[in-house]
């Protein structure tokens, strides 16, 4: 398994990607040599063939390697055969193997599912609501609801915000993304007012310095749990949402650009998005919703 592990140190070093992202290939890879009957000792690759990679991707879909059985969904088993394409692609570049067997199998289609947005009205009692909280706690709170939304910054992104990021003279945030990607998003009027209130407080909570933006009420740095049950209690108590998570304020930030006139291409700059297809998505909400007006309003729909 050596060559797993320099294929996990260039996804780290090289690519800059997550821990959990890295956990994720690590532990689907350890399942394929598992399947291949490769070993440490003795990675033979030669016997990777296409048909041998096709015939683990639909033994893992139907859950013939799984103790209980269980069936993987379609996003799990297009993560894998992304796992293996992109293990084999490392390998094809470092020359250990000169074709990659796992290049020409197509991935399970995954469903089509349109983001899950708070309509505006809502989003708008929301953070009235979240604003009337009182003290550190209430402001900071409310900054958090009000940041996701008016920048459409990722949970990460928010957790790992340091003071230093935010930049009040040019009125701009620089946000660090996923891959070690960086983009500035602007600040706009009303979260301007309330970043420079919090800031002021938040000198006070914060005894020892650390430079991390958000803090928790005994000033230490906040974290991923902190802000995903803000915001599902938050969304629970203001919308019917069955999903609540902090990416659907995200999704709501998007949506509410592109109703309002904002151009895709901007939107995807704002997002952190690699490619426009990513930045597409939100464009089906907007297509069904007028599509729902057409219906209701034209004669002969």
């Amino acid at each position: 398994m050596m060559q797993i592990e320099r294929f996990l140190k260039y996804l780290s070093d090289v690519k800059r990607y997550s821990v959990h992202t890295i956990t994720a290939y690590k532990t689907d890879l350890y399942q394929f040599y598992e399947f291949c009957g490769l070993k440490k000792s003795d990675e033979n690759f030669s016997r990777i063939t296409t048909k041998l990679v096709r015939a683990w991707i639909v033994a893992e879909m139907r859950g013939d390697l799984s103790a209980a059985g269980d069936k993987l969904s379609a996003a799990s088993g297009k993560r894998k055969l992304s796992s293996v394409k992109a293990f084999f692609r490392f390998l094809v570049k470092e020359k250990v193997v000169k074709e990659n067997p796992a290049e020409g199998i197509s991935g399970p289609k995954l469903p089509k599912r349109l983001p899950v947005f708070v309509r505006e009205e809502d989003m708008e009692n929301t953070l009235n609501d979240a604003e009337k909280g009182e003290g550190f706690s209430g402001l900071r709170n409310f900054l958090i609801l009000l940041m996701a939304y008016d920048t459409g910054m990722r949970r990460s992104e928010i957790v790992g915000l340091k003071v230093e990021d935010v930049d009040l003279s040019r009125r701009c945030i620089r946000v660090h993304g996923k891959g070690g990607k960086e983009r500035e998003i602007p600040i706009v009027s009303e979260l301007m007012q309330d970043v420079e209130c919090y800031l002021e407080t938040r000198k006070r909570i914060v005894e020892q310095e650390h430079g991390m933006f958000f803090v928790t009420d005994k000033g230490d740095p906040i974290y991923a749990n902190f802000v995903y049950r803000l915001v599902t209690k938050e969304l629970g108590e203001h919308t019917s949402l069955s999903k609540r998570s902090p990416h659907v304020l995200r999704h709501s930030f998007a949506t509410h650009l592109l109703d309002n006139g904002a151009p895709i291409q901007g939107i995807k700059e704002l997002l952190g998005h690699s490619s426009l297809a990513a930045t597409q998505v939100y464009t089906h909400n907007s297509v069904e919703k007028m599509l729902k007006i057409f219906k209701q309003a034209h004669p002969r729909a």
